[in-house]
């Protein structure tokens, strides 16, 4: 008997979770900012990250085997989030080779439609995943399955309706509630853990924290004794994104959609109060061709040339890497025993200082339309 209360108990403890992340949340928003408050707030936001990271480990508890899954192909992947109906599915067919269904209702498409996009001798693997609401990262209408599939992303590409402006505030909440981090990198922050000493704060850059509120974050975090070496201006929620270890940094494609049935105060709105990088009406195709090109410059893509040796390069058939790829990313991308084998490469183009100089160094950074010959042991 005292057993079984035990276990309700928990369980009440933990299915509360939801409504503490939102009086917490509701207590941040009511709190101002300043100096005074810093420490305070800088809790908060460890307490409901601490939270988020409880809810998703029950919530993930004996759900092997569910969900959306999609094999990665191509030379990148690209996301399309939306709400639904916002015309994600008509800007699939219009830019790839997939043929996703249309309808003029919510929820057309309720799974993972891959299609094919061929730019600039680029393959760029486009989804379509179902349209997500406010709520989707607690779980409403399978949302935290969707917006899994964003950690498998080069790219998110999010899809508005210009006469739904707010939808696209609940969508950065839902996507950064995932654990998401849009058009940001990794922040410069090395955290060493220790036996003893308590937490000692090195720093190269000014700070608006403090050191008390880093201490009381890494506290809130069973972080007693640590090293922490700071190298860029950061805030609470990055610090915390640090600690946790498992955040997922892609960037971001903001398109607007069904222009056409807009009028001229509609796009100024959306152009003063989200700056979006595109006006299309997936089905009038105007600006279509346009999401193609900067889908392919967001990626920083890049195309260059390998060559046998004693051959003429294949100008025709170019390699498609990143931009700031090295030697080491393309011969791990040929060949899993090319790193090992890997004696020196002869290159040609922008990156070396004459045509034909031999690098030994697999960390040389390509540059575009460089060519390449690769000499193994």
């Amino acid at each position: 008997m005292q057993k079984s209360l035990k276990k309700e108990d928990i369980e009440r403890k933990e299915s509360s979770i939801p409504n503490q992340i939102k009086e917490m949340e509701d207590e941040l928003q009511n709190t101002k900012y300043n100096k005074r408050t810093q420490k305070a707030v800088g809790l908060l936001k460890a307490k409901i990250a601490k939270l988020r990271e409880k809810q998703e480990a029950r919530s993930s508890k004996g759900k092997k085997g569910e969900g959306f899954s999609v094999r990665k192909s191509g030379d990148a992947t690209v996301v399309l989030l939306g709400f639904p109906s916002v015309g994600k599915s008509s800007l699939l067919n219009k830019i790839t080779n997939a043929n996703s269904p249309v309808g003029y209702y919510a929820f057309t498409t309720l799974t993972v439609i891959p299609g094919l996009m061929n730019y600039r001798h680029a393959k760029i693997q486009i989804l379509d995943v179902p349209g997500v609401v406010r709520g989707a990262a607690e779980g409403t209408g399978r949302g935290k399955e969707v917006l899994q599939i964003l950690r498998s992303a080069d790219l998110v590409l999010i899809l508005l309706e210009v006469y739904h402006p707010e939808h696209y505030s609940i969508l950065l909440k839902e996507v950064f509630d995932v654990g998401i981090r849009l058009d940001k990198r990794k922040p410069d922050v090395k955290i060493t853990k220790t036996s003893y000493g308590g937490i000692r704060i090195g720093k190269t850059v000014r700070l608006e924290m403090n050191d008390e509120t880093i201490r009381s974050i890494l506290n809130e975090f069973k972080l007693n004794n640590a090293d922490i070496l700071i190298r860029e201006k950061i805030g609470e929620d990055d610090l915390i994104d640090v600690i946790e270890g498992s955040k997922k940094y892609v960037p971001k494609l903001v398109v607007v959609n069904k222009v056409d049935l807009a009028d001229k105060a509609e796009i100024e709105s959306m152009k003063q109060n989200i700056n979006p990088d595109l006006f299309i009406s997936a089905e009038k195709n105007l600006n279509t061709e346009l999401v193609k090109q900067k889908i392919y410059e967001k990626l920083l893509l890049m195309p260059i040339y390998l060559k046998e040796v004693g051959k003429k390069p294949d100008l025709d058939e170019p390699m498609i890497i990143r931009k700031g790829n090295t030697i080491r990313n393309v011969c791990e991308r040929l060949h899993q025993d090319f790193i090992s084998k890997f004696k020196f490469a002869r290159l040609w183009g922008k990156s070396v200082k004459f045509d034909g100089q031999v690098i030994r160094n697999l960390d040389h950074v390509l540059q575009e339309h460089d060519i390449m010959e690769i000499h193994l042991r």
